[in-house]
């Protein structure tokens, strides 16, 4: 792995993993000594994380972690309810038998790992999520909504809010998508926006929720 890629992974799973908390300050020499790599290519990896929204620089001061308001949780999910409900409304139009199956195949396999949630089977659990929603915009056939909803789907709450479920939380989140495939299936444009828009604001609740536990 390369030096800037090895200091971006360092940097990236630290934030959404919450080893560095929104408002902390973060050295080039601290990320350095962490990840085994000289100032250089954290410099580029902290450069790369700006543009993604994880981290924001202040002049004089150095680099922080973005700390997010609730006006900024709430543009952000009420924007992927509304694109990612189209994206479905769009499936639910579009979609070939195949598409159905990959998709079906794919929420299944989540619900039986959200079921057996432990021992290491998060990041399974996030792969296949990950897949689900990448496989519906595929099935949308819009490059511009894909685009849209590119910089949504990846911003850090999201992924945080997401490694806190429960496991509860996790089988109701695949269960959302086993009846989104049902929506589309049935050809039922209405009924997959309906339920995606309630799975996008489902997340969001999660997040206040954990965000006040947390304190």
């Amino acid at each position: 792995m390369k030096a800037a890629e090895q200091a971006y992974a360092v940097l990236h799973r630290g934030i959404i993993e919450g080893e560095f908390s929104p408002g902390d300050r973060l050295t080039e020499s601290d990320i350095a000594d962490r990840a085994g790599v000289s100032r250089t290519p954290v410099r580029e990896a902290m450069r790369r994380l700006e543009a993604e929204g994880l981290l924001r620089f202040v002049p004089n001061q150095g680099a922080f972690v973005t700390a997010w308001s609730d006006e900024d949780v709430d543009d952000i999910f009420d924007l992927r309810a509304m694109l990612e409900g189209h994206a479905a409304r769009l499936c639910a139009n579009r979609a070939a038998d195949e598409d159905v199956e990959e998709l079906r195949q794919l929420a299944k396999a989540q619900l039986k790992a959200s079921r057996g949630r432990g021992n290491g089977r998060l990041e399974e659990i996030a792969d296949l999520n990950a897949r689900f929603h990448q496989r519906l915009m595929a099935c949308a056939g819009s490059e511009r909504l894909t685009s849209m909803l590119a910089s949504l789907a990846n911003a850090p709450l999201v992924l945080q809010t997401f490694r806190d479920y429960t496991r509860d939380e996790l089988v109701r989140s695949a269960a959302h998508h086993l009846e989104i495939v049902e929506a589309i299936e049935a050809r039922d444009p209405a009924w997959a926006d309906s339920v995606m828009r309630s799975h996008v604001l489902a997340a969001r609740r999660v997040f206040y929720m954990r965000r006040a536990t947390r304190g």
